[in-house]
């Protein structure tokens, strides 16, 4: 079986540290994809390294963007015109043409909205951009044009497509929803945790071991302070402290917003690049070292560090919304609380959770199982693989 994987990117080229940062996360989740369905032992050609010259050079586009801007105070995404997404079937029918393969995969619906060939489709993603629209900032105040453009462009693509998985049940119950697709070929199938290697899990376990029940030991890691919960993460450090139990909060990726002076048993260290080796050695530290691994996202797609946390024997505290539920087992690999769950919510699972060390160690292990049964590239690629095979 061969497999033309379609991204915009140029994979076979793919290097983290010229990778712009806005691009990184998409870009590296599809060079996961691909390499991992390479290692399973199937063909698999990257296809991209997409001519995007006409939507950067279009005047029109342009015009509408400030139109709806600055009179209607609105959002418009000119990537999702159709002229576009039809110039990038161009390309990408040329070079398909150029190869042999029985089934095209993408992670991104407007790549083949527009595709015309006799090849079963398929995608692979974190969720449908209906998911999208209202859920994330960026995706909210859209105008009505932009939204029925998006809507459209998953319709157009799940129509051609024999098998679509996305990452969690939330991304695939709202496609069902949305586009009424068969539930028969719709499969959930979780991303795993971008790591370079495979955790030394005698390693893993000797950390496991070495985590004292005090101080509480939290870590939140994300770029994005106010989507991410940072705020929530920080008074649940300080509720703990107030009660006398020792915490100590590290906080990497963002810098918090607050009004008043951090803590000192707040520990702020920027962004942290995991292309880089010394912030890769740092990253590890913090993970080998934290009790729980904190992350109160208003909005999430997916998140595979939740993923990467569980990979170091950390269990993760985090919302219960978007893909997340997926990730995250309430009492296996953590706990998952409501948008509108109160401090002393946290703070009481956290305090029992540690009120032996048995009972933490256990949690801790059943975290690094979670990531060897479910939530790994490998086991994700292999169940795509068989489903594809399947069906071909």
């Amino acid at each position: 079986m061969n497999i033309g994987y379609l991204t915009e990117f140029d994979l076979a080229n793919f290097n983290p540290t010229r990778c712009p940062r806005d691009k990184l996360g998409h870009w590296g989740k599809c060079d996961r994809i691909f390499q991992s369905l390479r290692n399973t032992g199937i063909t698999v050609d990257p296809i991209g390294n997409l001519n995007k010259e006409i939507e950067y050079k279009s005047i029109i586009p342009k015009i509408k963007r400030r139109f709806y801007k600055y009179f209607l105070r609105q959002i418009f995404l000119p990537w999702t015109e159709e002229v576009f997404n039809r110039e990038y079937a161009r390309q990408f029918q040329e070079k398909l043409d150029r190869v042999d393969v029985d089934i095209v995969l993408t992670s991104d619906s407007n790549l083949i909205a527009y595709l015309d060939r006799s090849n079963p489709f398929a995608i692979w993603t974190d969720t449908p951009y209906a998911g999208l629209i209202d859920f994330y900032p960026s995706y909210q105040n859209l105008c009505s044009e932009t939204q029925q453009q998006l809507y459209n462009l998953d319709r157009l693509a799940f129509q051609k497509c024999r098998s679509i998985f996305f990452a969690s049940d939330w991304a695939a119950n709202i496609a069902i929803e949305t586009y009424q697709l068969s539930p028969t070929k719709v499969h959930v199938v979780p991303f795993g945790a971008n790591l370079d290697r495979e955790p030394d899990f005698e390693t893993i376990e000797r950390q496991i071991q070495s985590r004292s029940q005090t101080p509480y030991k939290l870590l939140f890691l994300g770029v994005d302070w106010v989507r991410k919960g940072g705020n929530i993460a920080l008074e649940v450090a300080k509720a703990l402290n107030r009660e006398g139990i020792p915490t100590e909060l590290s906080i990497a990726g963002c810098q918090p917003i607050t009004d008043e002076p951090l803590p000192d048993f707040v520990n702020c260290l920027g962004f942290l690049d995991r292309t880089k080796p010394n912030d890769r050695q740092l990253l590890d530290r913090l993970f080998a070292e934290a009790h729980f691994f904190i992350l109160p996202s208003q909005a999430e797609c997916y998140g595979h560090v939740f993923c990467e946390a569980n990979a170091s024997g950390v269990p993760c505290l985090a919302t219960r919304v978007g893909g997340i539920p997926t990730i995250i087992r309430d009492g296996v690999n953590g706990k998952t609380f409501s948008l509108n769950a109160s401090i002393s919510d946290y703070c009481e699972f956290i305090c029992e959770a540690l009120s032996t060390l048995d009972r933490y160690q256990a949690l801790a292990f059943s975290s690094v199982r979670e990531y060897q049964i479910r939530l790994n590239w490998s086991i994700a690629a292999q169940q795509v693989r068989d489903i594809l095979r399947e069906q071909h």
